[in-house]
Parts: structure tokens; C-alpha cells; sequence
């Protein structure tokens, strides 16, 4: 394996911290979450308790101050363990992101310290039943009314919908405009007229709270509008679409590894014919075009987290590497299940789960047919 030039000796502790605290605190209750349809409230606090939420937040709203290596060692310690369940990710690196870079000061006070210890459970609300790559689609509207705005429509596939207490929510505040008439709301649960329809039942991810969300006259306060102008939310939008997709793309390569080396260790001991799978030519075969496939895209992805480090990742690029990321995922776990044979479609077996689990990541965080056309606009 080509040497990750970019973690450092703290790093890999922090990884080792994560990856002992996910076996033994998250792990042997993801089964029963699967049935439950969400995780436990005590695993967001157990991990606020221990700085692996939102651990880039300076140590004034609660964070430790650390660059996005970190964020990213969660990512991939979480994906690698398969427990896609956790929404931390969105939580802390897209709905803190919105709050710090673009709050209010009285927001970032208010919220990001509730985020970071795990009192407040976040998500973003974009994608509506009409509308979801389309973001100019969006038809729910926040219409200023005195000091509050009255917010009115559906949103649909959100993650964390169900736990969460605080959703950064995409609205119209002029109707009439497309992009310019988009602003972004940070809107508690709690408020009146806020409904949380069902925990979606969806072909994989069975342990992430996903849900629909109603909004009938919600009364936000104009202090809640973020940033505190209107009109903004496309821009704020846009400008965090690269981390997010980059996200996605260490999910995708970290899932990638460990759905290899399960298969590699499967492989080794299963037989067929009287000799171990892997001792057949088409196996290691397989398992060697993947591995060169999987090696190719980590050097991409670690060099797009080298870029955003540096705040140059841009949109074209972000959308190539989500694309061609969350592809590999898939064809490797296909391949991978097709190795395990029979046993491969087994729900107890962490293939069968991963290969589940993978295919929404070509949709959500934009579209692949999408990625290709931004990257197409870009010639």
C-alpha cells in the first residue's frame, strides 16, 4: 500500500482512538440499531465526550481546533467498520460548516457548542419530493412576517431527520427569483408546525435515521435566517458542495478497502474443488485489478483532502472524484459479493451489508449523471 503521506503519528492515534471506540461502543449495538432504524442517542454524546464530533470547531464553540484530517479519520474508521448508521459526518463537517462559516456570531454561540458536545443533533434539509439535484427547484418558502419568517413545504431523504434537533433548512424567500431568491434557516425541531414524517425504509443504510419533514407555518425567527440576509443560500450552498462531495469520497474509498480485505481473507479460507478460492487464477485476478483500482483512487482522494487542506478543491474536481469514487465503490462491492459466492448475499455477512449500503452513494451529494456535467461545463 502506497504510504499516506498526510497523517502523522498524532493522526494515527486519533485513528486508533476512533476505530477502538467504534468496536466497542458502536459495533456490537449495530444489529439492533439496523431493527430499530436509527442508533442511540448515547453514541452521538459518548463521541461529543470525546472531541469526534465536529472536531475541526475552534475550542471556543467547543471543538478542538484540528484541521479536516481529522474529520476525515472519522469518516473512514466509520465506513470501514460498516457502520453506516452514524450520521456524524453530515452533522458535523456539513450542518457545523453552514453555522460557522456563514452564522451569525449570536448563531455560532447558540448552536455550535450544543453540535459539538452532542446535545443537538444536526441535519440539512435540501432535497424535496419535486426536487433534489435541482436545488433551484426547491418550492418550500420562508415568507418574512414581523420579526419571524412563516416557513411553509416538504422536504424528503434527509438524513439524521428523525434525531435531529436542529435542521439548516433550504427555503424560497422570494418565490418569484430562482437562485437569488434562495436563503438557508437554521430551524429547531421543537418549533410549532415542524412535523417529522417516517423513518424511510430504505435498501440498504438500515441503521440512519432517514426521514420526510413537513413544515406548516413554522414561525422561524428573523434571528435564524443564516447569516442574517436573505438571498445568500444558493452561494453558501455552492461554495460547500466540494467538502461535501469530497466526504462522500472518503467514504467510498475507505468502504472500497475493507470490503477487500474482507473478501481477501474469505477468499484464503474458503475452498471449492478442494483448494482455496484464491488459488484460483480468475480470483486473484479479481482481487488484483481491484486493488490497483482502489490504490489509483485513494491517491486521488488524498490529494483532493490535500487541495481542500489548502481551500483549492474546486467544484469540476470535487465532482470528478465523487463520481468516479462512489462508481469503484459499487463495482467493487459487486465483485466482491460475487467472490463470496452465495455466502455474499447472506445479511450477516459485512459484504452483503456494504453492498447495500453503497449504492445510494451515486445519488445522494448530487448525482453521478450530474457530477459528468458539471465536469462537462468545465471543458
Amino acid at each position: 500500500m502506497i504510504p499516506r503521506t498526510l497523517f502523522d503519528a498524532d493522526l494515527d492515534g486519533f485513528r486508533d482512538s476512533v476505530r477502538k471506540f467504534l468496536e466497542q461502543e458502536a459495533a456490537p449495538h449495530h444489529e439492533q440499531w439496523e431493527k430499530d432504524g436509527q442508533v442511540s442517542r448515547e453514541i452521538w454524546h459518548k463521541a461529543g465526550e470525546l472531541g469526534f464530533l465536529c472536531p475541526t470547531l475552534p475550542e471556543e464553540y467547543g471543538g478542538v481546533g484540528a484541521d479536516f484530517r481529522y474529520s476525515a479519520v472519522v469518516m473512514e474508521e466509520v465506513a470501514k467498520a460498516g457502520l453506516t448508521g452514524i450520521g456524524w459526518s453530515l452533522h458535523s463537517d456539513i450542518v457545523a460548516p453552514y453555522i460557522f462559516n456563514y452564522g451569525t456570531d449570536e448563531q455560532k454561540a447558540r448552536y455550535l457548542p450544543k453540535l459539538a458536545s452532542g446535545e443537538m443533533v444536526g441535519a440539512i434539509a435540501m432535497t424535496e419530493p419535486g426536487a433534489g439535484s435541482d436545488l433551484q427547484g426547491v418550492k418550500t418558502t420562508a415568507i418574512k412576517d414581523g420579526d419571524h419568517y412563516l416557513l411553509n413545504g416538504s422536504k424528503t431523504f434527509i438524513t439524521n431527520g428523525q434525531l435531529a434537533d436542529l435542521v439548516v433548512v433550504v427555503a424560497k424567500t422570494d418565490p418569484k427569483e430562482g437562485a437569488k431568491g434562495t436563503s438557508l434557516f437554521i430551524v429547531e425541531s421543537a418549533s410549532e408546525g415542524f412535523e417529522k414524517g417516517q423513518n424511510l425504509n430504505k435498501v440498504g443504510m438500515k441503521a440512519q435515521d432517514t426521514s420526510e419533514l413537513f413544515f406548516q407555518d413554522v414561525k422561524v425567527p428573523a434571528d435564524n435566517l443564516l447569516g442574517g440576509r436573505e438571498g445568500h443560500g444558493f452561494v453558501q450552498l455552492m461554495s460547500e458542495l466540494p467538502a461535501e462531495r469530497l466526504q462522500v469520497a472518503l467514504t467510498a474509498v475507505a468502504a472500497a478497502e475493507a470490503a477487500w480485505q474482507w473478501t481477501l481473507d474469505y477468499v484464503k479460507e474458503r475452498k471449492a474443488f478442494g483448494k482455496p478460492i484464491l488459488a484460483f487464477q480468475n480470483t486473484r485476478f479479481k482481487l488484483a485489478e481491484l486493488k490497483a483500482e482502489i490504490t489509483a483512487a485513494r491517491v486521488f482522494t488524498d490529494r483532493c483532502l490535500e487541495l481542500h487542506l489548502e481551500k483549492k478543491l474546486d467544484i469540476p474536481t470535487a465532482a470528478m472524484l465523487k463520481q468516479h469514487t462512489t462508481d469503484l465503490q459499487c463495482k467493487v462491492m459487486d465483485e466482491c459479493v460475487q467472490l463470496h459466492g452465495g455466502y455474499g448475499y447472506m445479511w450477516e455477512y459485512p459484504i452483503a451489508r456494504a453492498w447495500a449500503d453503497s449504492r445510494v452513494q451515486r445519488i445522494y451529494a448530487g448525482t453521478n449523471e450530474i457530477m459528468k456535467e458539471i465536469v462537462a461545463r468545465s471543458f
